[in-house]
């Protein structure tokens, strides 16, 4: 008799299984070895680069002391800088326009409306470098005077730019060198370019070429900063000279403080100047009507009929009408006098101006550093920079 025998379910999965680890554990060897080979690649590669960068030495190390060298001769002969700084904190005056409802009738009789005038207005700190960097402040701030070493007398900043200084070994050469072709276009040129910038009516703001040179170079030299969280003002100023740096540093702060404040004042200005000119006004007006009146009573003393009655009841009527407007006009007057003083901003400064007593530039030291890592940098760059063409070259031929 022929026994047919079958598999055994339980073996079929225990063969199933122990295939699925064999599997598994091929996969994981697999995987070790491509990780094994990549960092082999990657350990021959940085032997490699470390080879190149070593045969590349002299290379690197030329390159450094090239870019040193420069950097000691920029340090050496770079021009000194002093920074003369103050700062401040903006107070302006609270509450608005102090002119009740009486100025505001007294106006909109004349046919002026106040409305929109009471009270200043503050310009942000945030626009205070606009002002700075303005056409008219900054024509302003070439005006100031600084005391340079060597003048026996105090010159302007124009003057001390456009005259007396005279540029430093770097200055030349950059002058010579960055420089030329705008000196050979103003050579061309001539005067020409002052004349396109002549003014064509006295409203408007022109600028000559000498300003515009000026205006670059104050917008270089002086810089202010808002600090938002604290609520300062920082201002600070930099010139060759460490007292022409404090004098430019304090006109800034002069000028910045004089802008504000005519901004601020000037709504209440223009309401002071409508009260004194409607004082005015009825100051005449009141003395014609006493005039007109006292005159009445001269003519007509002993006269005691009803018409001369009437009419002088109504010439006391009409001086006491325009000397009751006349009077509130003089309460008025002097209200608006405190307020333009009021209104008035003031300014708390925190750090005055000072003459610095050591440079802001060069810093020597940091400058050699820049130069000597930046040496480093572009020998290295030109180490694996001629290695990468090399490989390039190699290839292009080996496809010829």
């Amino acid at each position: 008799m022929t026994r047919k025998f079958s598999s055994h379910p339980e073996g079929s999965k225990a063969t199933r299984d122990l295939n699925k680890i064999v599997r598994e554990k091929k996969i994981e060897i697999m995987q070790e070895n491509k990780n094994i080979q990549t960092q082999a690649e990657d350990e021959i590669d940085l032997i490699q680069l470390a080879k190149t960068l070593w045969e590349g030495r002299r290379t690197v190390i030329k390159t450094t002391l090239i870019f040193m060298g420069l950097g000691l001769f920029i340090a050496i002969f770079s021009a000194k800088e002093y920074t003369a700084s103050t700062t401040m904190v903006p107070q302006s005056a609270e509450g608005g326009s102090k002119l009740g409802g009486s100025l505001g009738g007294l106006a909109a009789m004349a046919g002026i409306n106040l409305g929109s005038m009471g009270g200043g207005s503050d310009i942000p700190p945030t626009l205070y470098p606009k002002i700075v960097n303005s056409i008219p402040f900054q024509k302003e701030l070439m005006k100031t005077s600084l005391s340079i070493e060597g003048q026996k007398k105090q010159v302007t900043f124009a003057d001390y730019y456009l005259e007396i200084k005279k540029p430093g070994l770097l200055g030349t050469i950059k002058k010579y060198t960055i420089g030329l072709p705008g000196l050979i276009l103003k050579a061309i040129r001539g005067n020409g370019s002052d004349a396109m910038l002549a003014p064509t009516s006295s409203d408007l703001i022109s600028i000559s070429q000498d300003e515009k040179k000026l205006i670059e170079i104050l917008s270089a030299q002086l810089s202010i900063e808002f600090n938002d969280k604290d609520g300062y003002i920082s201002l600070s100023a930099r010139m060759p000279e460490a007292k022409a740096a404090a004098q430019l540093a304090q006109k800034a702060q002069v000028l910045l403080q004089e802008a504000i404040t005519d901004f601020k004042i000037q709504k209440a200005k223009d309401q002071l100047v409508f009260v004194e000119e409607r004082y005015a006004e009825k100051q005449k007006e009141s003395e014609a009507a006493q005039e007109k009146l006292a005159n009445f009573r001269d003519r007509n003393k002993n006269v005691s009929t009803a018409r001369a009655q009437t009419e002088l009841e109504s010439l006391t009527a009409e001086y006491n009408l325009v000397y009751g407007v006349y009077s509130e006009l003089a309460k008025q007057l002097e209200t608006q006098k405190i307020q333009v003083k009021e209104d008035t901003p003031v300014f708390t400064v925190i750090e005055p101006v000072s003459v610095p007593i050591e440079k802001s530039k060069p810093k020597r030291s940091m400058m050699l550093v820049i130069w000597t890592f930046l040496g480093g940098i572009v020998g290295i760059g030109m180490v694996f920079g001629k290695e990468f063409l090399g490989s390039i070259k190699e290839q292009w031929s080996k496809g010829k």
